[in-house]
């Protein structure tokens, strides 16, 4: 499949209790010209911290724009909030967007040019490869995350340097074929070895990162990283 047919491109936000962030995310992710018709489809998964109060606010704002929100009655977390997007995405290809500013919708181009090229069926942002800049922190979250990558690899015979990361984009095809389960952030390595299980073509493009730290807001923590651990395993060997 080249770039020849394709004219959507639907952008799944997951959002939890990002009051702070939400509206600049939409803002940025609107200031880049794709060339594609898009959606974005803001899931808040059970927000309690005035986020939702920000909805009506950004519909005002672009009431030109096909932008869509979905509400969870309940926090179940960032992979229930990724199922919800994927069953309501209509694009030919769909991206996953993190509603903090850890990462930089410019850099879409980058990551829309396999699959327009029709090299790829999935793209993965790397934070580890390429010149695009990056905030220096956090040492032990990057060991923990090139651990699991290295694990993830090993059980699905791919080479990626950033399992973990939020960027990863996909034909339609490909996300109407992973059947996910995943309701945690275990759903990047499911999703990893789901693509992996189904011989899809993956690329991986390097990417910016602005990564924020635990005071900044950063959810993800240590025992997402045992769970991701377990998920790796889980998923590889069963379904």
């Amino acid at each position: 499949m080249s770039g020849v047919g394709v004219k959507r491109l639907s952008i799944v936000i997951p959002v939890y209790n990002e009051k702070a962030t939400v509206e600049e995310v939409v803002a940025r992710v609107l200031a880049v010209d794709t060339g594609l018709e898009r959606e974005i489809i803001l899931v808040d998964d059970g927000s309690t911290d005035g986020t939702r109060d920000v909805y009506p606010r950004l519909q005002q704002r672009f009431p030109d724009e096909n932008l869509r929100v979905h509400l969870q009655s309940l926090n179940r977390g960032k992979g229930a909030a990724v199922r919800a997007g994927f069953a309501l995405a209509t694009g030919d290809i769909v991206l996953i967007q993190d509603a903090d500013l850890e990462y930089d919708p410019r850099d879409y181009a980058q990551l829309l040019r396999p699959i327009l090229e029709g090299k790829a069926d999935v793209v993965y942002g790397s934070r580890f490869v390429g010149s695009e800049y990056h905030r220096v922190h956090l040492f032990w979250h990057s060991v923990g995350n090139r651990m699991l990558t290295l694990l993830s690899n090993m059980l699905t015979n791919l080479n990626l340097t950033d399992m973990e990361t939020c960027y990863k984009v996909f034909r339609a095809e490909v996300v109407r074929s992973l059947k996910l389960r995943s309701d945690t952030f275990t759903i990047e390595p499911e999703i990893t070895a789901k693509v992996a299980k189904g011989r899809w073509r993956v690329y991986e493009v390097g990417i910016s990162y602005a990564g924020r730290d635990y005071a900044e807001g950063k959810k993800i923590g240590m025992i997402d990283g045992f769970k991701a651990l377990w998920a790796i395993l889980r998923f590889r060997l069963g379904n």
